[in-house]
């Protein structure tokens, strides 16, 4: 059979096999990165998963495509989202000013 070694504090050990004849690997940590979402320093693989996860984001070719499956479809068109948005921050009468304000801008332009 052949064996397989790996260097540890400095020293060549035997590589050990799990029941199944499979070698263990633990995975080295992440090298530190400023986040592209809050610009926060992110220094390890844990606080990466949770940093991604509080934010509602998942890693390109990591996510688990039965769960992809079960999550709803977004159904907001691009309307109904600036119509809620508008809603939320306007009454009517400042929204309809608004509209009038930004129509007259765009027709000065021409």
């Amino acid at each position: 059979m052949r064996r397989t070694y790996v260097m540890v504090d400095g020293e060549f050990v035997e590589r050990k096999r799990d029941s199944k004849g499979r070698y263990h690997y633990v995975m080295p940590d992440i090298a530190p990165y400023k986040s592209m979402i809050d610009g926060r320093m992110i220094t390890s693989r844990s606080e990466h998963r949770a940093h991604l996860k509080a934010h509602g984001c998942v890693e390109i070719g990591n996510e688990d495509p039965t769960k992809a499956a079960r999550r709803p479809p977004t159904r907001d068109t691009r309307t109904e989202r600036i119509a809620y948005e508008v809603n939320k921050r306007f009454t009517n009468d400042q929204a309809d000013r608004l509209l009038r304000q930004l129509r007259a801008d765009l027709n000065h332009r021409r």
